[in-house]
C-alpha cells in the first residue's frame, strides 16, 4: 500500500475566465481536463533544467524505480487507483460536513450510492472521490470521504471549472497538498489506449520543503531548506532514456514522462505516481512502468511559461 505522509486540505474560490480551446476529452464527457493552453498540457521537453534540480533529486531516493499507484500494482489487484465519477447536471446533490470547513468550498456536493471513493468506503486511506459534472464541465474532488449516519463527511472539498485557467488563492490548499486539482494528473486508461495523453502526470515523494512553485498554492513540507523539492516542481525523464524492450503502451507513458513530465502533488512513498481506477489496465504495462529509474528525471524551470500569478494558462511559445 502507498505510504502517506500528510495531507494539506482546502477550498477553492471560482474565478471566471475565458476558457481556450478543449484538451482531450474526459472518457463519457465533452468536457477536457482543463483548457488546452493549462500548464498541465505544457509541453516541458525543450525547457532548461532547473537550476535546483541536483539539489532536489538528491533528497528524493532516486535509487529507486517509479512506481505506478494504479492498476494490478503492489498485490492490490486489478481495480486498484483513483476511481473517477462522471454525473449528469440532474444529479442530486447534498450537503457536505468538512472538519476543515474553513478551508472547503461550502457547497452541495453530487454525492450519492454511485459515488466511487478510492480505496472503497471501509478504505482506512485517503478516500478521495473526484466527481465530473457533465453538462457543466464541473470538477468536485473531496479527501477523508465518508458516509455517517446517512450524512456526508469530508476532510476537504474544492470544486473548479474545466473551462477555466483559474487557480485558488496563493496559500490555499485541497484534496492535494500542493493545492491542485487531482483529476488533470491522472494517468487514464483511455488516453494510453489510444495514444492520446496529452498532459502530466500527478506523483508523490516522502519529504518535500515548505515552498511550493506556480502554479501549486500550498506545502505540506517539513524542511525549510530550498534544497528540498517542493510542491509543484515538475519532472521530465530524460530524452536519452530508452524503452527499447517495453510494449507499446509502456513507450506511449515513458514518451508522456518526457514531453509533459511529472508534478510534484502531495507527499507520499518516494516516486509513486497515480492513475485511475479502471479494470482494464495492462498487467504488462504496470510491470514495464515499474522499470523507469527516478534517476533519470531531472527538474525543469517552468518560469517561463507563466502568464499570471493567479492563473495556470501558459505563455505561446509557438
Amino acid at each position: 500500500m502507498r505510504v502517506r505522509i500528510a495531507t494539506a486540505v482546502g477550498v477553492l474560490a471560482l474565478v471566471a475566465l475565458v476558457p481556450s480551446a478543449a484538451a482531450t476529452p474526459i472518457a463519457s464527457t465533452a468536457c477536457s481536463e482543463l483548457p488546452a493552453d493549462n500548464w498541465w498540457h505544457a509541453d516541458v521537453s525543450s525547457l532548461p533544467v532547473h537550476a535546483r534540480s541536483q539539489q532536489w533529486l538528491s533528497h528524493m531516493s532516486t535509487a529507486s524505480d517509479l512506481h505506478p499507484d494504479f492498476g494490478p500494482s503492489f498485490g492490490d489487484g486489478p481495480d486498484y487507483g483513483i476511481p473517477i465519477t462522471v454525473v449528469r447536471s440532474s444529479h442530486a446533490t447534498v450537503p457536505v460536513r468538512f472538519t476543515y470547513a474553513a478551508e472547503s468550498d461550502r457547497v452541495r456536493y453530487p454525492l450519492g450510492p454511485d459515488t466511487r471513493i478510492e480505496g472503497g468506503r471501509s478504505s482506512d486511506g485517503d478516500r478521495h472521490a473526484i466527481i465530473v459534472d457533465r453538462g457543466r464541465c464541473r470538477l468536485y474532488e473531496t479527501y477523508d470521504t465518508r458516509l455517517r449516519d446517512g450524512r456526508w463527511r469530508a476532510g476537504s472539498g474544492a470544486v473548479w471549472s474545466l473551462r477555466s485557467n483559474a487557480l485558488r488563492p496563493d496559500g490555499w490548499t485541497s484534496a492535494d497538498a500542493a493545492g491542485l486539482p487531482i483529476l488533470p494528473g491522472l494517468l487514464r486508461w483511455n488516453e494510453v489506449r489510444d495514444d492520446d495523453i496529452d498532459h502530466a502526470i500527478r506523483f508523490t515523494t516522502d519529504v518535500t520543503s515548505t515552498h511550493h512553485l506556480w502554479p501549486a498554492r500550498h506545502d505540506a513540507g517539513s524542511r525549510t531548506s530550498l534544497a528540498y523539492p517542493p510542491m509543484g516542481a515538475r519532472f521530465r525523464l530524460r530524452a536519452s532514456w530508452s524503452a527499447a524492450g517495453l510494449s507499446s503502451y509502456a513507450r506511449r507513458v515513458v514518451g508522456a514522462m518526457k514531453t509533459y513530465g511529472l508534478v510534484l502533488a502531495d507527499n507520499g512513498s518516494p516516486w509513486f505516481f497515480q492513475g485511475e481506477q479502471h479494470a482494464a489496465w495492462p498487467e504488462e504495462l504496470i510491470e514495464d512502468l515499474k522499470t523507469i529509474p527516478a534517476s533519470a528525471f531531472v527538474a525543469v524551470d517552468i518560469s517561463s511559461l507563466q502568464v499570471s500569478e493567479n492563473s495556470g494558462a501558459i505563455q505561446d511559445r509557438n
